[in-house]
C-alpha cells in the first residue's frame, strides 16, 4: 500500500467517525429501496439528521 492510499484510506476512517459520511450512506440506501424516487438534498437531510438529535437525544452519543 503506497502512502497515498494508507492516508486515503485513514481520511474515509475520520469521515465516518464523525458522520460526514451518513448523507452518501443514506443515497446509496434510498437508491438502493426506494428505485425511481429522488432522494433529498444534502442541505434537507443534515437538516432532518440534526433535528432527529435534537428531539431525540438517545440517537446521539453525546
Amino acid at each position: 500500500m503506497s502512502v497515498r492510499e494508507g492516508l486515503r484510506e485513514a481520511w474515509q476512517l475520520l469521515r465516518g467517525f464523525a458522520g460526514e459520511q451518513a448523507y452518501e450512506r443514506y443515497v446509496t440506501h434510498h437508491v438502493a429501496h426506494h428505485p425511481g424516487v429522488p432522494p433529498m438534498a444534502e442541505r434537507e437531510f443534515w437538516r432532518k439528521h440534526t433535528d432527529r438529535g435534537d428531539h431525540a437525544p438517545s440517537a446521539r452519543c453525546c
